[in-house]
């Protein structure tokens, strides 16, 4: 068929009959390679290995709040209405914030000082994902690298503006969040877009999607995505807990009917990824592979902070229309699953409404010739506790460790 016959055809066609022939011709997206993974998780899980360990003993990394970041006894309160108190004495902590190899990131130690600590510690859990993926110095300066950080907490510069005699020239860059991804595009010399995310829970996953896009549009040849949180003062605990959504206990159970809020948990983990072609020219070891992401917002709710169930099953069909997939081919969901009695039951509800309309009561399509894969559910948040700004990459690397493990 000539170019002209082929055209004279499409203008015969109804709009819709139009839309729907340019669906079926639309490339792909690109799959996106993870080739390089590190965490600084609770419970010692400072390598992706001891993160699974961790998960596969089942053990609970909350313990009470250490000493060295407040004394837990002058703000705990077991009655929820008192003034200035908390009713959780719980959260899922790393340790030695502190320390921070500041020579070998070229950083003085009077501006090492000044710095935030999630901009030290998403600075070391960075590098750790680049050289397990194999990267250098070298061949990162100058590059078209991307640098996609998610924070949103600000309990540091809290710390230092209480001492306002002593605020020098490094205090603006050390509060700054923008400066978690542009210290380390700095040090590495990239000069792909380097962009701090802050989108509260969701922080690092719309980083991931951010890096994806930008991948997928050529406008980098590798991204780094991450995500990190630090607990250093007792005032986001305070202002959490007026919303009476912190469990008294410590603990998260995710989807069970005791669920009665969450705790608080702190890390930080980092990803490095490229196009899945490219990640194959190279050689480099593909840890897995994302085909498909998704963005919307709640938009108005009866309050600012309840969540839509409606969007949620927006978004999620979204995600997989963009992957090319069927709800019925997914067998494992890493779910929110904050062990809320208001949201968990909404996020279920979505998912089963996407990823299980295809099937009967055994996980099975309905009248498919082979079965589909029983749907799984899960949320690391009952082991690590709510990670915040981090807490979608707890999950996605656990997800990538599971498959990697099968």
């Amino acid at each position: 068929m000539s170019d002209a016959t082929f055209a004279s055809a499409l203008g015969n066609l109804s709009p819709e009959k139009r839309a729907m022939l340019a669906e079926m011709l639309r490339p792909a997206p690109e799959p996106i390679a993870i080739i390089g993974m590190a965490c600084r998780f609770p419970g010692g899980a400072n390598t992706p290995e001891q993160f699974w360990q961790l998960l596969v003993d089942g053990r609970d990394a909350v313990t009470e709040v250490p000493a060295d970041r407040w004394a837990v006894d002058d703000y705990y309160d077991p009655d929820p209405a008192a003034p200035g108190k908390t009713t959780s004495r719980h959260g899922a902590f790393i340790d030695e914030v502190d320390q921070f190899d500041a020579a070998f990131f070229g950083i003085a130690p009077r501006e090492a000082a000044r710095m935030d600590p999630q901009q030290r510690l998403f600075m070391e859990v960075a590098w750790e994902a680049l050289e397990a993926a194999g990267q250098t110095m070298g061949g990162l300066a100058g590059s078209a690298t991307g640098v996609f950080a998610a924070v949103y907490q600000g309990d540091y510069s809290s710390l230092q503006l209480a001492d306002i005699a002593n605020i020098d020239a490094h205090v603006a860059a050390g509060m700054s969040h923008a400066i978690v991804a542009n210290r380390l595009s700095h040090f590495l010399d990239a000069r792909g877009p380097s962009i701090a995310v802050d989108t509260a829970c969701s922080s690092s996953l719309v980083a991931l999607h951010l890096a994806v896009q930008s991948l997928r549009q050529n406008e980098t040849d590798m991204a780094i995505v991450g995500g990190v949180n630090l607990m250093m003062s007792p005032v986001t605990v305070l202002t959490i807990a007026r919303w009476g959504a912190l469990a008294p206990d410590g603990r998260i159970k995710a989807f069970d009917a005791a669920a009665d809020g969450f705790v608080r948990g702190e890390g930080c983990g980092a990803l490095v990824l490229k196009r899945l072609s490219d990640a194959r020219r190279d050689g480099d070891s593909i840890l897995a592979v994302c085909r498909g992401t998704a963005v919307n917002q709640d938009g108005r709710t009866n309050v600012l902070t309840a969540p839509n169930g409606l969007a949620q099953k927006r978004v999620l069909e979204a995600a997989l229309h963009n992957a090319g997939l069927r709800g019925d081919q997914v067998s494992y969901i890493e779910a929110h699953g904050t062990g809320t009695p208001l949201g968990d039951p909404i996020e279920m509800e979505a998912l089963l409404a996407v990823y299980a309309n295809r099937r009967d009561g055994r996980g099975n399509e309905a009248g498919a010739k082979e079965p589909a894969p029983p749907l799984l559910v899960g949320s690391v948040k009952t082991n690590i506790g709510h990670l915040e700004a981090a807490a979608g990459m707890a999950g996605l690397i656990k997800t990538v460790l599971a498959l990697q493990h099968r």
